[in-house]
């Protein structure tokens, strides 16, 4: 069989409702790498939230972290790295027009750097880890560098408003996307980019081509990802939108439901 490329969505997805990858799955996917097949992550994630995953697969390919904004090798220096930000003076009119609506805070990163406009302990909680430097104040006056990603934590009532907001000011240069339950957040990246656009560079430089790409997903940010690759798989737990556009709707992430299709697809044996 001809090397496939394997491409998994953390939360929700590779990962258990517990945060853990289950020895099912790591078993089936070593399986799967040992018979010539590709396996990468593509995550909403910094790496540095990403980085135990990636180790315990012990991977060697490129990484999608931000959703598409930030595409590199953490095994590879040499390879091209790719990260695309958003224009600061877009991120100030964004956090001005923000004054108008009901939102808890805004939380802008660059790489590893984490900006908060309001101290939050519970946010702080979620952001520190893998150690990044964290600056707390207006972003509007302490980031200084066109940042990766923004997120705004909203109230559950502002958050279409926002994105109505977002959508009708400023479409053509950021897109954005809503984080799973129970998060009202929405996260704003610089337009044109997604997972399926950083996948695609992976893909290109492994050379294989997009009809042997088998990609999980549970969420909205993994729409294009899914819609992208020659066999999308919907996780049992994912949202019915995602499941609409699958080729295929696989069990849980507490069920194995990635060592489920590739053990079909791959023709892998049985081990446990």
């Amino acid at each position: 069989m001809k090397p496939h490329l394997i491409v998994l969505d953390l939360d929700g997805t590779l990962l258990t409702d517990e945060k853990i990858i289950s020895e099912k799955t790591a078993n089936t996917l070593k399986q799967a790498e040992e018979q010539g097949h590709q396996i990468m992550i593509a995550t909403g994630r910094p790496y540095r939230a990403s980085a135990m995953y990636y180790r315990e697969l012990g991977l060697k390919t490129p990484i999608v972290n931000f959703n598409g904004a930030f595409v590199h090798n953490p095994t590879d220096r040499s390879w091209k790295t790719i990260h695309e930000t958003i224009s600061l003076p877009v991120v100030k009119d964004v956090v001005d027009a923000m004054q108008d609506f009901r939102l808890q805070n805004i939380v802008a990163e660059v790489m590893d750097d984490v900006y908060l406009q309001y101290h939050d302990t519970k946010l702080l909680d979620i952001f520190s880890f893998g150690d990044p430097v964290i600056k707390e104040g207006d972003i509007r006056t302490i980031l200084e560098v066109d940042p990766t990603s923004l997120l705004i934590q909203a109230e559950p009532d502002s958050v279409d408003p926002i994105r109505r907001h977002l959508a009708e000011v400023h479409a053509e240069v950021i897109d954005h996307r809503n984080w799973g339950a129970p998060w009202d957040v929405i996260e704003i990246v610089r337009h044109g980019l997604n997972k399926a656009v950083g996948i695609s560079h992976v893909s290109n430089w492994l050379g294989i081509p997009r009809e042997r790409i088998i990609a999980f997903g549970d969420e909205d940010n993994d729409l294009e990802m899914i819609d992208y690759a020659g066999v999308g798989v919907a996780m049992g737990n994912g949202i019915d939108r995602l499941k609409s556009i699958a080729d295929e709707v696989t069990l849980t992430n507490n069920e194995d439901g990635i060592a489920e299709v590739l053990k079909e697809r791959l023709l892998l044996k049985n081990k446990i």
